[in-house]
């Protein structure tokens, strides 16, 4: 490409003249030159560097949380200064209050925690970049079915980890009923030791009945946490259900805590939860229920190996442990550690931890859009009415989604 002499002997001069190029930085080098254009600032800005081979455009985007808290009042900036700071300074109050704001369903309060939330993103990466591109926390998905020991093993676990120098933070994934909408949040009453610890913070969170919720508030939740300094960040999930799957979008490792006497001690495998844990735990591997655990281990190691391979340095394992007693817990975390260690070494973390963003991503995109389809305003009225039809048998579910969408498409 032919560089014009102009352009090469006063630059600003003929760059300015152009009117898509409103911001301009310009740095001169010997060989080349640079021209950096922002159109707008806070969404992206295109450096230019011209050389003797010719033209090369790289878009850069930035970040800037000040353009976001545009229209925010005095009062909701000082509320997001305040729980900035108190954040990064390992306040817990503030923690709670931040986590609390970003559960929020308040299209205001919603506005003011993404502003909150793109602070704390920037000031991860920071700390990121600081320790060598490592992730700051280790992040940990438990699950299993009720009565597995899940919050004695939690305790137990938490405080190993603060006894050795560990922030631990849980954050418990509580189902809402689909009948009241209301939820227990009763995980907390259950390790009262590891709450009263300084090192340590639960948090109960509601599901709202929709997957969605939980894969929004906890994804967040999990941000945060890393934010005020938590190192180890436990994600349990009561049940064995769907919520598991969104679960384990979010995490590092998936852990699967099972009894010793569960009946079909391979029913995990039917429900393909199995599948996705890195470790397989058998607690109450004490007592009477030794030789059980040994019998449920054994099965699951060979039911392990029928699985197919999700990585090329780690198998999963399958371990016993005790909660109650203490047995095991030091062992499983230097199988936790040596998980994360070989999954950061090859890469792999750091790519499922990309993987991970963009399910997020996806996953807000539906939760919105259905938001925005249920009270859009050419359909608004008409669910009610097509939802009648379809239970009178009036009307198939697939024409009525039909007619719905096509109203929807036409009233855009």
């Amino acid at each position: 490409m032919k560089i014009p002499s102009a352009l090469l002997r006063f630059p600003h001069r003929y760059l300015c003249g152009r009117a898509h190029l409103k911001s301009l930085t310009f740095v001169s080098r010997s060989n080349f030159l640079c021209v950096e254009s922002a159109v707008p600032a806070h969404l992206c800005h295109s450096k230019w560097m011209c050389s003797s081979k010719g033209w090369s455009r790289e878009l850069c985007h930035r970040a800037a949380p000040e353009q976001h808290a545009q229209g925010l009042s005095d009062t909701e900036k000082g509320l997001i200064d305040r729980l900035y700071n108190g954040l990064i300074r390992g306040h817990r109050a503030c923690l709670a209050e931040a986590i609390t704001l970003v559960e929020s369903t308040q299209a205001r309060k919603k506005k003011v925690a993404q502003v909150l939330l793109q602070k704390v993103l920037s000031y991860h990466r920071e700390q990121e970049k600081l320790n060598r591109g490592k992730p700051l926390a280790f992040r940990v998905g438990l699950s299993g079915p009720p009565g597995a020991g899940k919050s004695t093993f939690i305790e137990c676990f938490g405080k190993m980890l603060t006894e050795r120098g560990h922030k631990v933070s849980v954050l418990a994934v509580d189902p809402s009923s689909s009948t009241s909408g209301g939820s227990l949040l009763g995980d907390k009453t259950r390790m009262t030791e590891l709450s009263r610890d300084m090192n340590a913070y639960i948090r109960p969170s509601p599901t709202r009945g929709t997957l969605g919720g939980v894969t929004r508030t906890t994804n967040e939740a999990i941000l945060l946490c890393e934010g005020g300094g938590y190192d180890v960040v436990l994600v349990e999930t009561v049940g064995v259900g769907q919520s598991e799957f969104a679960v384990a979008d979010m995490v590092d490792m998936f852990i699967l805590v099972l009894p010793p006497a569960g009946g079909d001690e391979l029913q995990g495998i039917k429900r393909g939860i199995i599948e996705m844990a890195d470790l397989v735990a058998i607690n109450k591997a004490d007592g009477d229920l030794i030789v059980p655990a040994r019998r449920i281990q054994a099965e699951y190691v060979s039911a392990m190996k029928l699985l197919r391979k999700r990585s090329k340095v780690w198998r999963p394992k399958v371990m016993r442990i005790s909660a109650k007693t203490g047995e095991g817990i030091s062992d499983m975390w230097d199988k936790m550690t040596e998980f994360r260690d070989l999954m950061l070494t090859s890469g792999e973390l750091i790519a499922k931890r990309r993987k991970q963003q963009k399910v997020w991503m996806w996953n807000l995109i539906q939760e919105n859009m259905l938001e925005h389809f249920r009270s859009h305003l050419a359909v608004k009225d008409k669910i009610p009415l097509l939802e009648e039809k379809v239970l009178s048998g009036v009307l198939s579910p697939g024409l009525a989604a039909d007619l719905l969408l096509k109203a929807f498409k036409d009233g855009l």
